[in-house]
């Protein structure tokens, strides 16, 4: 069976203390709930967390919908973005099944990060070991005004931001990557075709914007 990888980069930061976090941890839980009624996400998805605060780690490595269990996430520390993309560049080298001549591999994965800051680190050799891997399809999501766009632009193309970082922004981008992997899930099951480009994906609800 070829999978379908998602990595969800989350930042827990300090300052996504209090209300964006624990919506961070609502957001998820929403979101493993509604794959599990998707015929197609549930064959397909694998979904891997790694947070990045001072430092970054994968909590959750590569699991099918139905075992996956979200653990406790804490706010504290600084903003490491550039360590956390060294270490998903590292588990999708480590865990995503490459296409041989004898098989075919697992398909390109889908990543998310999510952040409300600034990276405190060296980001930049983060980002040339995230840039070698192939990966079909990456979305940044600035929450707030905290967040520099600039930076996360220069990761992907496809960068969406909130205003806030509330509750309800924060459930509504969870909504809407739960709608882009089902869409994802189901195009690779039933067309064998991976997503490439924004517009292949539901439209963003109206809290987020687009950054262009």
């Amino acid at each position: 069976m070829r999978r379908l990888p998602v990595y969800l980069l989350l930042d827990t930061s300090g300052l996504m203390s209090g209300e964006p976090i624990e919506a961070v941890k609502n957001g998820v839980q929403v979101m493993i709930s509604s794959l599990r009624q998707n015929p197609q996400a549930i064959e397909t998805a694998f979904l891997s967390v790694i947070t990045f605060d001072s430092t970054a780690q994968q909590i959750i490595p590569l699991t099918d919908l139905a075992s996956f269990q979200m653990v406790d996430l804490k706010a504290t520390g600084v903003t490491a973005l550039g360590e956390a993309l060294k270490l998903v560049s590292n588990r999708i080298e480590n865990e995503v099944a490459k296409t041989t001549t004898e098989q075919k591999g697992d398909w390109k994965p889908l990543v998310f990060i999510m952040t409300d800051g600034v990276p405190t680190d060296d980001w930049l050799p983060g980002l040339l070991e995230f840039k070698k891997q192939r990966v079909a399809f990456t979305v940044a999501c600035a929450a707030g005004s905290g967040a520099d766009t600039g930076v996360l632009k220069q990761i992907t193309e496809n960068v969406v931001s909130l205003d806030t970082a509330d509750s309800a922004s924060i459930g509504k981008f969870f909504q809407w990557v739960t709608a882009s992997i089902g869409v994802t899930s189901t195009k690779v099951e039933d067309a064998g075709k991976e997503i490439s480009l924004l517009k292949e994906l539901p439209p963003p609800p109206s809290e987020l914007n687009i950054v262009v």
